[in-house]
């Protein structure tokens, strides 16, 4: 049976990367948060809350249909999950709110490019 602090070293090594689920964090993206455009991957950044008390990284994604199927649709959210969560555990992805969208060639993209893009167009948002 592991011990707490095996449990706490899985925690450091992988840090969560947490969801949007309210409307309220949406709205205010749309009217507060700085965006950034390349090929079909858009990124809305906004900075974590002063007053929060632990600054965490949220995501959230918007693959509309004209994206695929259903399939289509899934796996490309996955891959930019994944994306999200591998630049966070190596540090690379600063604290705040991010909404990513995209389009249908992500689905099939290389994985070191899709990585790349992704860093550096949440970077162009951050700035």
């Amino acid at each position: 049976m592991p011990d707490a602090l095996q449990a706490l070293d899985v925690d450091v090594a992988r840090p969560q990367l947490w969801r949007i689920t309210d409307r309220r964090t949406f709205q205010e993206l749309r009217r507060d948060g700085r965006r950034a455009r390349r090929g079909s991957l858009s990124v809305t950044w906004l900075a974590s809350p002063p007053e929060a008390p632990v600054p965490r990284t949220r995501a959230g994604f918007t693959v509309g249909k004209v994206t695929g199927g259903a399939v289509v649709r899934n796996r490309v959210r996955r891959r930019l999950r994944a994306a999200l969560r591998e630049l966070l555990a190596e540090g690379r992805l600063p604290a705040g709110t991010y909404l990513l969208g995209a389009g249908p060639e992500l689905a099939t993209m290389p994985w070191l490019q899709l990585l790349t893009l992704v860093h550096d167009t949440c970077a162009e948002a951050r700035r």
